[in-house]
């Protein structure tokens, strides 16, 4: 027997969540973390207030579900092509590369990350939930991938393993100049990642240990 279609129908949890922190990350890019209410958010979400907290204990929450839904599906992504990856280490870094660009390059992850740059200095919680949540596991993934290409004599020397670091740099790069200057200039981001890769493999291939 089939419903009436009078009868209206919960709302799904997670549509409902998705909804929220779409219009969280619309209220945080518009107004700073610092300045963004819960009473916008949940106006921008369609909800009453108190349904937030249905969802999220309060506005650091909120913004740590945006750090789980955006960026920490990033280097779980990473982990599972060095798992499937069979050619050159090189070839392996080039493909990260370009899936990294891909993801920064959607307004949300972009917007997260630029919220990140501009406010983590500003709330350490955050910046250290980011941290444990996503960079970590990032370096982590990092330092796997260099010690599979010292294994297959494709990597010579430490200094990725000392400062996996650098393999984020242009991607912070892009970030943080688009913030500032990409009305002014803007860059060809594809080309500058390409061109940060190949000057990255040359000098992990003639580093001495």
């Amino acid at each position: 027997m089939t419903e009436p279609s009078s009868v209206r129908r919960p709302p799904d949890k997670a549509a409902r969540r998705a909804d929220i922190l779409k219009a969280a990350l619309e209220v945080f890019a518009a107004n700073g973390y610092a300045s963004a209410r819960l009473d916008d958010v949940a106006r921008a979400a369609g909800v009453a207030k108190g349904t937030l907290y249905l969802y999220f204990a309060d506005k650091q929450a909120l913004f740590e579900g945006l750090i789980k839904e955006n960026l920490a599906p990033i280097p779980d992504l990473a982990l599972e092509m060095l798992n499937a990856f069979d050619g050159p280490t090189e070839d392996l870094i080039r493909a990260l590369s370009g899936v990294l660009l891909a993801r920064i390059q959607t307004p949300p992850v972009r917007q997260v990350m630029q919220l990140m740059i501009s406010e983590g200095h500003r709330f350490p919680e955050l910046a250290a939930f980011h941290y444990r949540e996503v960079v970590t596991q990032g370096l982590e993934v990092v330092r796997a991938i260099v010690r599979r290409g010292q294994t297959r004599g494709e990597i010579e020397g430490d200094g990725l393993l000392r400062h996996p670091q650098v393999l984020f740099a242009p991607v912070i790069t892009l970030v943080v100049w688009n913030m500032t200057f990409d009305k002014v200039a803007p860059l060809d981001e594809r080309r500058f990642a390409d061109d940060y890769i190949a000057l990255l493999l040359g000098g992990l291939k003639g580093e001495s240990a």
